[in-house]
């Protein structure tokens, strides 16, 4: 007997190895356009995509070029309102339509995934009151059972996380960098948790991510081993990010596994999923699924760029568990960084800041182009 295979049922075989090791697949990207033109449908029904998430980065891009939004703009032109509030009205109107596409995945597997993520501005991310504010403001908003809210984990948005997980608002924490952030991170979410319950909410409507950055950490490291020159360091490029991201699931195999969480799993509460963001590969020595294929452990979402999605399902190499094996090895290539004079700190605290004042030059760039949109409709409807 021949057996015939398609294209289609190669990509779709690849997709689906990584889908039944555990492994969520989210798409990180959204715009008007990939709603409008059912391309967001069509990733859900034929590359096992099961979530979305956005930042400011993404909706820069999307809005800033104005395709598919020129209706909305000169509505809210006419209108008056503020660029701020135009911003809002036109990243709220994505996700609630990119979450009305995956809500079916999100009733079949009973919240787990088809969750669309959006970011509280990223102006508040050193303002805990504000990001309380703005997470129940953007909860409001988009009004969909199957919404997460973005909040960073900056020392701010610690407690931040903990109250809005409280008032049973699901949330993706991200711009996680650091092992000893992350564990603070679990802790935040457990104490939220804890106060749910005391409050008599139902604990298994909420759910949470914690967003751990992976391509930016050995972007940073590399540039040091590369400065350094030696073998020894040229020995460790494209290690680090991956360390960090295996000690990070032991970590949560750790938390999730101990007496506290224990208590909150007999009250029928989530567990907080790791998710690898950052996925895409920005050296092009590096393979570009290397932060895909090196990567899967159960329970775990990838949030992926579509290029990363596309060169996975084409030639990704989906072997089974390449996490939990590998917790010494991290270890030591850590230590190895570590022993060559690389702060592992203060890459850390450098990558969150710089991450925090990327989004933040973006949002601004958001802004800039749509008051210039507001005032260019202004004008044409005068």
């Amino acid at each position: 007997m021949i057996t015939v295979t398609t294209e289609a049922t190669a990509t779709a075989g690849i997709l689906k190895r990584l889908s039944d090791e555990g492994v969520s697949i989210w798409l990180d990207d959204l715009s008007r356009k990939r709603i409008e033109s059912g391309n967001l449908a069509e990733l859900v029904a034929g590359k096992n995509v099961v979530g979305v998430t956005t930042n400011p980065s993404i909706f820069q891009a999307a809005i800033g070029s104005g395709e598919g939004y020129e209706e909305q703009l000169a509505d809210l032109a006419v209108r008056g309102v503020t660029v701020d509030e135009a911003v809002r009205m036109m990243t709220t109107a994505d996700v609630r339509a990119a979450a009305d596409i995956l809500r079916p995945v999100h009733d079949a597997t009973d919240g787990r995934d088809g969750r669309v993520s959006i970011e509280v501005d990223p102006r508040l991310a050193h303002r805990t009151a504000a990001t309380i504010a703005e997470a129940r403001q953007l909860a409001w908003l988009v009004d969909r059972p199957n919404v997460m809210i973005k909040i960073p984990a900056t020392k701010a948005g610690l407690p931040a996380i903990t109250e809005v997980i409280a008032q049973g608002i699901s949330v993706n924490v991200t711009l996680i960098f650091s092992l000893e952030r992350y564990r603070e991170v679990m802790d935040a979410y457990l104490a939220g948790l804890e106060q749910a319950a005391a409050k008599g909410l139902d604990l298994s409507a909420i759910h949470s991510v914690a967003s751990f950055f992976v391509s930016r950490v050995d972007t940073e490291i590399d540039q040091r081993l590369t400065a350094l020159g030696t073998d020894e360091a040229r020995a460790l490029k494209g290690r680090a990010a991956l360390a960090n991201a295996r000690l990070a699931y032991e970590a949560y195999e750790e938390v999730f596994a101990g007496d506290r969480w224990t208590a909150l799993a007999g009250a029928e509460a989530n567990k907080q999923r790791p998710l690898w963001a950052s996925t895409g590969v920005k050296d092009p020595a590096y393979k570009d699924t290397l932060y895909v294929d090196e990567l899967v452990a159960p329970g775990t979402v990838n949030t992926m760029p579509e290029a990363t999605l596309d060169a996975t399902a084409d030639h990704g190499e989906i072997t089974g568990d390449t996490v939990t094996g590998g917790y010494d090895r991290a270890r030591a290539d850590l230590a190895a960084v570590e022993a060559l004079g690389i702060s592992y700190d203060e890459v850390v605290t450098r990558l969150e800041d710089e991450g925090v004042a990327k989004f933040e030059v973006a949002w601004q760039d958001l802004l800039n182009a749509v008051k210039k949109s507001l005032s260019s409709k202004g004008a044409d409807a005068a």
